[in-house]
């Protein structure tokens, strides 16, 4: 070896490798948050298991596809809101806090770019949704949920609405200071799991009401994945729609106003 020569080459890893590394320390961070397991596992699990056994809000017929379950309506609600409350809810309160201790503000003297600290956050989320998702769907089966449709088209609602919440989360928690992140984000989690199509369908609230609560993206999550799941329908080109003009509004304005202190 010459002299003047390092050995490892001194320099930033490839965009790729940074992602990836970011993403598993992600990953590990959400794993090890008791209070974001509560909010991503434990707060769903028990809203299936409860409203699918106990008639606290009758679902008629007809929103049970005719099968007379409520499982079968509440069952893909429930799994839009895991992706709402770890995509949006949780990553913005968790992302919020780093930025407010310096974490963030000691990542951007780092070689990683924003967007790609955005990417790895994005993908530790869909890590955490598999493994929701999994448990979620044992749980429902269990109570006797029958789903149908193509899993390819529950792919895409669930990728784009993870996009979709991660970008309106990370716009939230780079732009708000942490209190006042903590604050929104548990209230929209809030409003959206009654306003959102999860629990209460649509149909309950004024006709006035419906047109513009069909445009959120909890309702074009949960009204697709219902669409697909308990009537089997095609791939929903108007749910997937809403959700990819959320998705670019989000990220793009998380990318340009996100700040890292």
């Amino acid at each position: 070896m010459s002299a003047g020569t390092y050995a490892p080459k001194p320099g930033a890893a490839p965009v790729g490798r940074m992602i990836a590394a970011q993403a598993a320390l992600e990953t590990k961070m959400l794993l090890r948050n008791g209070e974001q397991l509560l909010l991503t596992v434990v707060i769903p699990s028990l809203l299936l298991v409860l409203f699918s056994t106990v008639d606290i809000i009758p679902v008629s017929v007809e929103e049970t596809g005719g099968s007379g379950k409520p499982v079968d309506f509440l069952a893909p609600g429930v799994l839009a809101l895991a992706v709402m409350s770890t995509a949006f809810t949780g990553q913005a309160i968790a992302t919020g806090f780093e930025r407010r201790y310096g974490v963030l503000k000691r990542l951007g003297t780092s070689p990683l770019p924003r967007w790609a600290l955005m990417a790895a956050k994005t993908l530790a989320v869909l890590v955490t949704e598999v493994l929701q998702i999994a448990l979620l769907t044992a749980i429902a089966f269990g109570l006797g949920w029958s789903p149908s449709g193509n899993p390819l088209f529950v792919l895409l609602l669930l990728v784009l609405g993870t996009a979709a919440f991660s970008g309106l989360g990370l716009l939230m928690a780079g732009t708000l200071k942490a209190e006042a992140t903590l604050a929104a984000a548990n209230l929209v989690f809030l409003l959206l799991l009654v306003g959102g199509g999860v629990i209460v369908p649509l149909d309950k609230f004024p006709d006035g009401a419906q047109s513009v609560l069909g445009l959120l993206p909890i309702s074009a999550l949960s009204d697709g994945l219902r669409d697909v799941l308990q009537h089997g329908a095609g791939i929903p080109w108007g749910n997937l729609a809403i959700l990819a003009v959320w998705a670019v509004l989000g990220l793009g304005a998380a990318a340009r106003f996100f700040r890292w202190e």
